[in-house]
């Protein structure tokens, strides 16, 4: 059984709408997605009825942004109810600073290099969560930067001259909201160094006394040393191991089911959730 447990629709930066997402995971083979978009569930109605046409189970998700001592952190939420209070104000609240932020952002871009807000606006379509990767898809259609890749390596880097911060709860509240919500949080790419900093071994701790459930080791941004840590760092825990493709469509290189969770993985988190997974 081919399950990947992260992946991203148009509804927050991927570029893919939901439906066409679920069908680029039935002609990937696989048999498990999860929908994981940036702080936002819009896009479960229309996956979920994708999921039923083309024959794929469903995992209902979420991508959390958090903040762990100035480090960025987000924590994907399997399974949880979206009206839950606690995790509604939490997902509001970063969703709205986003927003500001891309603003701000483009604000200061548009000094040096050409773009507009609109520019952004078109290119974030039925999005939700307007962030860093549309502002990256304006500067690639202006001809600044080639790709996207290219933009965050360089006008949209978190040190760089243009960055704005957002509003994001601690690691460890936001691990709790998911939990009050019937949710199963599992850190994403933990160990992505080439990102950015990445936290030290003991707030993997703090955040397994806070309910997590479990590491996504297996990811593309992960060198063979970060695996080997992580897995350590998992199975002293007690935590559960999950591997992923990280898919945003277009967005960037990431293929559906280029790192895959085992079955029994995934029976643990639907287990501990409030939703099932749909699908047969």
């Amino acid at each position: 059984m081919r399950i990947d447990l992260h992946a991203h629709s148009s509804a927050s930066d991927g570029t893919d709408a939901p439906g066409d997402l679920v069908a680029a995971a039935a002609q990937a083979g696989l048999a498990v997605v999860a929908l994981t978009d940036h702080d936002t569930t819009v896009g479960w109605d229309e996956a979920a009825d994708a999921a039923a046409r083309h024959g794929v189970r469903l995992v209902r998700g979420t991508e959390v942004s958090a903040r762990s001592a100035g480090i960025s952190v987000h924590v994907l939420s399997y399974l949880h109810d979206p009206d839950a209070p606690a995790l509604h104000r939490e997902l509001e609240r970063s969703r709205r600073s986003r927003v500001h932020r891309a603003e701000a952002m483009v604000e200061l871009l548009a000094a040096d290099v050409p773009i507009t807000w609109q520019d952004v606006l078109d290119h974030s379509a039925d999005a939700v969560v307007v962030g860093r990767p549309h502002i990256a898809d304006a500067l690639v259609a202006r001809g600044v930067v080639p790709d996207r890749s290219a933009a965050f390596a360089h006008l949209l880097r978190s040190d760089g001259p243009y960055h704005v911060p957002h509003y994001a709860p601690s690691a460890a509240t936001a691990v709790r909201a998911i939990r009050a919500a019937g949710g199963v949080p599992v850190f994403a790419h933990p160990g992505a160094d080439a990102r950015g900093r990445v936290v030290p071994d003991e707030v993997f701790e703090e955040l397994a006394d806070a309910g997590l459930a479990g590491l996504e080791v297996h990811h593309r941004d992960h060198s063979p040393a970060q695996v080997e840590r992580l897995t350590a760092i998992a199975e002293r825990l007690g935590l559960l191991v999950t591997g992923s493709s990280d898919y945003h469509g277009d967005g960037k290189v990431n293929r559906l089911g280029e790192n895959l969770t085992e079955p029994h993985v995934l029976a643990a988190i639907e287990e501990q959730g409030r939703l099932p997974v749909l699908g047969g």
